[in-house]
């Protein structure tokens, strides 16, 4: 099965782990073929621990494991890219992903423009759940009628700006357009990822 990867001098390969329904980067680690091959017949994804010199499952104390979804591999066949379901944290300092620092800056990356859906809808959820007073999120899920009304509100204003608008504008209703949608997706608890999947199954 791992015939076409190439192991380092100590029989490993780093994998990095990449959340599947949002692109997010979520850790790196080692693995060699034993671990690799749990990995396949768990589902989890397990690995290669350099300090301990021993074979680990993702989230076997925390509770918070890697689902597997696909395994990919480089041109060269000596990297891997793990797509997976995470269940909770992929760190184990309590953060989402092990890349939460910035290297200059002040030292908190801001997100990547292909994780903006994914935590705006973290946010929704969040809204939902604390419930803070005085949040228009808040609502909107409080209303499913006027949610429903928002969402024809902002397709009609994005048509109107592309019709007659700058492109900026045509953005700024586009992003009213895509808040107010997600959070219609989140009052009816269907994740955006079940959105894509359909868009993806379309295109094959």
């Amino acid at each position: 099965m791992f015939s076409e990867l190439k192991f380092d001098e100590r029989g490993l390969v780093p994998v990095v782990a990449q959340d599947h329904a949002t692109g997010e980067v979520l850790t790196l680690a080692y693995a060699n073929e034993e671990s690799l091959r749990l990995t396949v017949e768990t589902g989890e994804l397990h690995f290669y621990s350099r300090s301990r010199e021993e074979i680990w499952r993702k989230g076997e104390t925390s509770g918070n494991v890697l689902k597997l979804r696909q395994l990919r591999f480089d041109c060269d066949g000596d990297a891997i890219v793990a797509l997976v379901e995470p269940t909770g944290p992929a760190c184990h300092t309590g953060e989402r992903s092990c890349f939460f620092r910035e290297l200059g800056g002040d030292g908190t990356p801001q997100p990547a423009l292909h994780e903006t859906l994914a935590s705006l809808e973290r946010t929704l959820r969040s809204r939902a759940a604390e419930r803070p007073e005085g949040s228009y999120t808040v609502k909107l899920l409080d209303d499913p009628k006027l949610i429903g009304e928002k969402v024809e509100e902002e397709a009609e204003e994005v048509v109107r700006a592309a019709r007659e608008e700058s492109d900026e504008r045509v953005a700024e209703e586009a992003a009213d357009l895509l808040y107010h949608l997600a959070v219609l997706l989140a009052s009816r608890e269907v994740p955006q990822s079940a959105a894509m999947e359909v868009l993806d199954g379309r295109r094959r």
